[in-house]
């Protein structure tokens, strides 16, 4: 098969309720995929099945041969007080070269943490190096979920930079649970709007103007993801008059 990882007719259960329901995805080499929803829409629930963490109920996961996937998961809870150091944590459960552990830490945008104890980082430096340590064994696929909860809007908009950067450099494919809807639709090659089942998927502006993804985020997005199209074909700074001119300009 040429995707990385697909459902088939995936149902899946939570303490006997049915939380998703006929899902047909795949994910191709390379692509980064967005999975929005209102809360309690299953997302989480799906990535869990993905990465083989909960049976689907029926329906079927097929994941390429060999596949390596990299989870960063929503946050890790850690005891503060154990000293710790960067190093040492991507050391667990299994030893990784030193070498292994500096590319990955160089390629999470954090180079210079290795030493530094993990009791004393941001939350923005705490997830690169889970980033780093998702990216250790090479991984052809990284599934983030909610990765920037918690970070404030800078923070989060630099996190997907460097989630960009890293399918740039290594080529890997992301899939992403993401609340941050005008960022999502800025970075993503393909938006899952999932509802307890699949509502819409498609590319990013297809998605926007899709009736069912409206019902849910109504269209406030629509007006940053224009302005966002806009800036970014255009590559200058806005100002007032280009706000209105970027919110009335078709979709590409």
């Amino acid at each position: 098969m040429s995707a990385l990882i697909q459902t088939q007719g995936l149902k899946l259960a939570y303490g006997g309720r049915t939380v998703l329901r006929d899902v047909n995805m795949s994910i191709a080499p390379s692509e980064i995929v967005t999975i929005v929803g209102p809360n309690g829409s299953g997302k989480s629930s799906l990535l869990r099945a993905l990465i083989g963490a909960i049976p689907p109920v029926s329906g079927h996961v097929l994941r390429k041969q060999g596949l390596r996937i990299g989870y960063v998961p929503q946050t890790l809870s850690i005891d503060t007080t154990l000293p710790l150091t960067v190093a040492r944590f991507l050391n667990l459960p299994v030893r990784v070269d030193a070498q292994a552990a500096a590319t990955a830490l160089a390629d999470a945008g954090v180079p210079e943490l290795g030493a530094r104890q993990l009791g004393a980082l941001s939350g923005g430096q705490f997830q690169r190096v889970l980033l780093a340590r998702a990216l250790l064994h090479k991984p052809d696929i990284l599934i983030l979920d909610e990765a920037t909860q918690g970070l404030d809007q800078p923070g989060a908009a630099r996190f997907y930079q460097q989630i960009d950067a890293v399918r740039r450099a290594r080529g890997c494919a992301v899939l992403m649970v993401s609340h941050d809807l005008h960022v999502v639709m800025a970075a993503s090659d393909r938006v899952l709007c999932l509802n307890g089942h699949v509502c819409c998927e498609g590319a990013p502006h297809v998605v926007a103007d899709a009736p069912e993804y409206r019902a849910l985020f109504g269209t406030g997005t629509q007006g940053a993801l224009a302005l966002y199209r806009h800036d970014h074909d255009h590559h200058h700074h806005h100002h007032d008059h280009d706000h209105n001119h970027a919110e009335k300009e078709p979709a590409q």
